[in-house]
């Protein structure tokens, strides 16, 4: 979601951030790599051609790479980051803290997380209503 307005670096270590969440608690889920083949592809098609799904060296230069950029990139990034943990419909204590510490790190406030986290239930909501609507 609005990953195409990020810059050639900051999707590449989006996606570098993205692995680690989902490697977070395992081996991805089949639903997780789902979503994360979905963002890949939504970055664009240079960044596709190129970039493979491993783990980045080093999370924490990753995730301080976010904390010196524009407040408007920190907010796409945790979007997508919450984006990825409700994919699946389970709830991880080690993504939620894994988010939460990135959270805390980009300065993003409790309220704008909230926020952020209405979206993505709104797009749920929404994606149920198309099924049901296809459905009767």
């Amino acid at each position: 979601m609005l990953l195409s307005l990020l810059n050639r670096k900051e999707k590449l270590k989006f996606l570098d951030l993205a692995i680690h969440m989902v490697a977070v608690d395992g081996e991805p889920t089949i639903y997780e790599k789902r979503i994360l083949n979905m963002m890949l592809a939504e970055v664009g098609d240079d960044i596709y051609k190129e970039y493979t799904f491993s783990l980045a060296s080093d999370l924490d230069i990753t995730v301080d790479f976010f904390t010196s950029t524009p407040k408007v990139t920190r907010h796409i990034v945790l979007l997508n980051l919450l984006k990825l943990s409700m994919f699946d419909d389970l709830y991880n204590t080690e993504e939620h803290f894994f988010i939460d510490t990135c959270r805390r790190k980009f300065k993003v406030g409790v309220a704008k997380r909230k926020e952020l986290m209405r979206i993505i239930y709104a797009e749920r909501d929404w994606h149920e209503q198309a099924k049901r609507a296809v459905i009767e």
